[in-house]
Protein backbone atom coordinates (compact mmCIF):
# COMPACT_ATOMS: atom_id res chain seq x y z
CA UNK A 1 0.00 0.00 0.00
CA UNK A 2 1.13 3.68 -1.30
CA UNK A 3 1.94 5.99 1.91
CA UNK A 4 1.76 9.53 1.44
CA UNK A 5 4.99 11.62 1.44
CA UNK A 6 5.69 15.14 2.13
CA UNK A 7 4.01 15.96 6.05
CA UNK A 8 7.90 15.77 6.88
CA UNK A 9 8.73 18.22 4.31
CA UNK A 10 6.14 20.41 4.96
CA UNK A 11 6.46 20.83 8.48
CA UNK A 12 9.93 21.88 7.77
CA UNK A 13 9.08 24.57 4.95
CA UNK A 14 6.89 25.88 7.96
CA UNK A 15 9.71 25.82 10.43
CA UNK A 16 12.07 27.73 7.81
CA UNK A 17 9.76 29.89 7.50
CA UNK A 18 9.29 30.98 10.99
CA UNK A 19 12.49 30.93 11.76
CA UNK A 20 13.20 33.70 8.77
CA UNK A 21 10.38 35.36 10.13
CA UNK A 22 11.67 35.51 13.72
CA UNK A 23 15.31 36.91 12.22
CA UNK A 24 14.02 38.89 10.08
CA UNK A 25 11.32 40.68 13.12
CA UNK A 26 14.68 40.48 15.84
CA UNK A 27 17.09 42.19 13.08
CA UNK A 28 14.45 45.17 13.02
CA UNK A 29 14.15 45.53 16.43
CA UNK A 30 17.85 45.83 17.13
CA UNK A 31 17.88 48.20 13.78
CA UNK A 32 15.28 50.38 15.55
CA UNK A 33 17.03 50.46 18.98
CA UNK A 34 20.08 51.33 17.35
CA UNK A 35 18.24 53.67 14.55
CA UNK A 36 15.84 55.72 16.90
CA UNK A 37 15.13 58.51 14.85
CA UNK A 38 13.61 61.41 17.16
CA UNK A 39 10.99 63.84 15.99
CA UNK A 40 11.78 67.19 15.09
CA UNK A 41 11.46 70.37 17.25
CA UNK A 42 10.06 73.15 15.90
CA UNK A 43 10.04 76.72 17.50
CA UNK A 44 9.41 80.25 16.23
CA UNK A 45 12.21 82.37 16.15
CA UNK A 46 10.44 86.05 15.18
CA UNK A 47 7.20 86.98 13.64
CA UNK A 48 6.93 90.37 11.98
CA UNK A 49 3.47 91.45 10.71
CA UNK A 50 2.66 94.08 8.47
CA UNK A 51 0.28 95.96 6.15
CA UNK A 52 -2.91 94.48 7.88
CA UNK A 53 -6.34 95.26 6.62
CA UNK A 54 -9.85 94.21 6.17
CA UNK A 55 -11.93 95.17 3.69
CA UNK A 56 -15.51 94.64 2.52
CA UNK A 57 -16.31 92.94 5.96
CA UNK A 58 -19.82 94.21 6.33
CA UNK A 59 -20.91 95.16 2.60
CA UNK A 60 -21.12 91.53 1.62
CA UNK A 61 -20.56 87.29 2.60
CA UNK A 62 -16.86 87.78 1.47
CA UNK A 63 -14.08 89.97 2.42
CA UNK A 64 -10.57 90.54 1.93
CA UNK A 65 -7.98 90.76 3.86
CA UNK A 66 -4.03 91.67 3.13
CA UNK A 67 -0.88 91.67 5.04
CA UNK A 68 2.51 90.78 5.09
CA UNK A 69 4.40 88.20 7.29
CA UNK A 70 7.40 87.29 7.58
CA UNK A 71 8.07 84.09 10.06
CA UNK A 72 11.66 82.51 11.12
CA UNK A 73 10.91 79.20 12.44
CA UNK A 74 13.78 77.51 13.85
CA UNK A 75 14.14 73.07 13.20
CA UNK A 76 16.24 71.08 15.36
CA UNK A 77 16.99 67.41 15.15
CA UNK A 78 17.17 65.87 18.41
CA UNK A 79 18.69 62.31 17.35
CA UNK A 80 22.22 61.51 17.87
CA UNK A 81 22.77 59.11 15.24
CA UNK A 82 20.13 59.68 12.33
CA UNK A 83 20.50 62.75 9.82
CA UNK A 84 17.72 64.87 8.04
CA UNK A 85 17.22 65.30 4.44
CA UNK A 86 13.81 68.06 4.32
CA UNK A 87 12.79 67.29 0.79
CA UNK A 88 9.43 70.00 1.10
CA UNK A 89 8.32 72.31 3.24
CA UNK A 90 5.04 74.10 2.68
CA UNK A 91 3.41 76.43 4.93
CA UNK A 92 0.12 78.09 5.33
CA UNK A 93 -1.84 80.86 7.87
CA UNK A 94 -4.88 80.50 9.54
CA UNK A 95 -7.13 82.58 11.70
CA UNK A 96 -10.46 80.61 12.98
CA UNK A 97 -9.79 77.93 10.98
CA UNK A 98 -9.33 79.78 7.84
CA UNK A 99 -6.87 80.08 5.55
CA UNK A 100 -5.36 82.99 4.66
CA UNK A 101 -2.92 81.85 1.98
CA UNK A 102 0.17 79.93 1.70
CA UNK A 103 3.35 81.01 1.53
CA UNK A 104 3.66 83.55 -1.22
CA UNK A 105 7.19 83.31 -1.68
CA UNK A 106 7.83 79.28 -0.66
CA UNK A 107 10.14 78.54 2.03
CA UNK A 108 13.93 79.87 2.16
CA UNK A 109 15.90 77.02 1.91
CA UNK A 110 12.95 74.86 0.57
CA UNK A 111 14.78 71.70 1.20
CA UNK A 112 18.01 70.77 2.92
CA UNK A 113 19.97 68.52 4.83
CA UNK A 114 20.49 68.77 8.15
CA UNK A 115 23.03 66.55 10.54
CA UNK A 116 22.12 65.12 14.27
CA UNK A 117 21.91 67.26 17.17
CA UNK A 118 21.80 70.16 14.82
CA UNK A 119 19.34 73.32 14.22
CA UNK A 120 18.35 75.04 11.40
CA UNK A 121 16.30 78.21 10.34
CA UNK A 122 13.71 78.41 7.62
CA UNK A 123 12.00 81.50 6.43
CA UNK A 124 8.26 81.97 5.54
CA UNK A 125 7.04 84.73 4.15
CA UNK A 126 3.13 85.41 3.13
CA UNK A 127 3.37 88.50 0.67
CA UNK A 128 -0.56 89.49 0.58
CA UNK A 129 -0.08 93.04 1.53
CA UNK A 130 -0.13 94.37 -2.37
CA UNK A 131 -3.28 96.15 -3.82
CA UNK A 132 -5.17 93.46 -5.66
CA UNK A 133 -3.02 90.50 -4.31
CA UNK A 134 -5.33 90.05 -0.80
CA UNK A 135 -7.28 87.33 0.42
CA UNK A 136 -10.82 86.16 0.31
CA UNK A 137 -12.07 85.19 4.00
CA UNK A 138 -15.71 85.25 4.86
CA UNK A 139 -17.66 88.08 6.43
CA UNK A 140 -17.81 86.40 9.71
CA UNK A 141 -13.70 85.83 9.52
CA UNK A 142 -12.87 88.93 8.63
CA UNK A 143 -15.21 90.55 11.37
CA UNK A 144 -13.48 88.38 14.19
CA UNK A 145 -10.10 89.84 12.88
CA UNK A 146 -10.81 93.33 12.55
CA UNK A 147 -12.53 93.33 16.43
CA UNK A 148 -9.05 91.90 17.32
CA UNK A 149 -7.09 94.46 15.16
CA UNK A 150 -8.99 97.49 16.78
CA UNK A 151 -9.21 96.43 20.70
CA UNK A 152 -5.22 96.73 20.95
CA UNK A 153 -5.28 92.72 21.70
CA UNK A 154 -2.35 90.35 19.83
CA UNK A 155 -4.20 89.19 16.51
CA UNK A 156 -4.27 85.17 17.06
CA UNK A 157 -2.76 83.25 14.37
CA UNK A 158 -2.03 79.95 13.34
CA UNK A 159 0.67 78.50 11.25
CA UNK A 160 0.39 75.15 9.69
CA UNK A 161 3.42 73.67 8.17
CA UNK A 162 3.45 70.10 6.29
CA UNK A 163 7.22 68.74 5.88
CA UNK A 164 8.25 65.63 4.19
CA UNK A 165 11.52 64.36 5.57
CA UNK A 166 13.88 61.51 5.44
CA UNK A 167 15.62 60.31 8.10
CA UNK A 168 18.83 58.04 6.99
CA UNK A 169 20.76 56.02 8.95
CA UNK A 170 24.05 54.87 6.80
CA UNK A 171 22.36 52.93 4.12
CA UNK A 172 18.64 52.94 6.05
CA UNK A 173 15.86 56.03 4.63
CA UNK A 174 12.58 56.48 6.40
CA UNK A 175 10.13 58.61 5.27
CA UNK A 176 7.93 60.81 7.17
CA UNK A 177 5.28 63.44 6.62
CA UNK A 178 5.30 65.37 10.11
CA UNK A 179 3.06 68.68 10.53
CA UNK A 180 4.02 71.29 12.69
CA UNK A 181 1.69 73.93 13.99
CA UNK A 182 2.60 76.99 15.66
CA UNK A 183 0.46 79.66 17.52
CA UNK A 184 1.59 83.16 16.75
CA UNK A 185 0.02 86.13 18.96
CA UNK A 186 1.08 89.27 17.29
CA UNK A 187 0.57 92.54 19.52
CA UNK A 188 -0.51 94.98 16.46
CA UNK A 189 -0.88 98.51 16.17
CA UNK A 190 -1.52 101.56 13.97
CA UNK A 191 1.17 101.68 11.13
CA UNK A 192 0.01 105.46 9.83
CA UNK A 193 -3.16 107.22 9.47
CA UNK A 194 -5.08 104.16 7.31
CA UNK A 195 -6.46 101.24 8.27
CA UNK A 196 -3.49 98.93 8.22
CA UNK A 197 -1.86 97.64 11.35
CA UNK A 198 1.50 95.76 11.92
CA UNK A 199 3.91 94.38 15.15
CA UNK A 200 6.64 91.56 15.50
CA UNK A 201 7.32 89.07 18.27
CA UNK A 202 9.91 87.78 18.90
CA UNK A 203 8.30 84.25 20.25
CA UNK A 204 10.66 81.43 21.04
CA UNK A 205 7.99 78.96 22.27
CA UNK A 206 7.91 75.51 21.07
CA UNK A 207 5.27 74.38 18.15
CA UNK A 208 3.19 71.21 17.85
CA UNK A 209 5.10 68.35 15.94
CA UNK A 210 2.54 65.52 14.98
CA UNK A 211 3.39 62.01 12.47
Amino acid sequence: MATKQGGGNGGNQRCCCCGFLFTVGLFVLIYWAIFQPHHIRATVESATLSNLTVSNSNASSVAEVSYNLAVNLNLYNPSVRVNIYYDTIDAKLRFHDAVLGPAANGTSPSEFYQRRKTSDGVKLEFDYGRPGVGVGVAADVAGELQKEMSRGVPVRLELDVDVRVRYVFRIFKLRQKPRIWCSLSIPVKAEGPGPAVGGAVASGERCKVKY
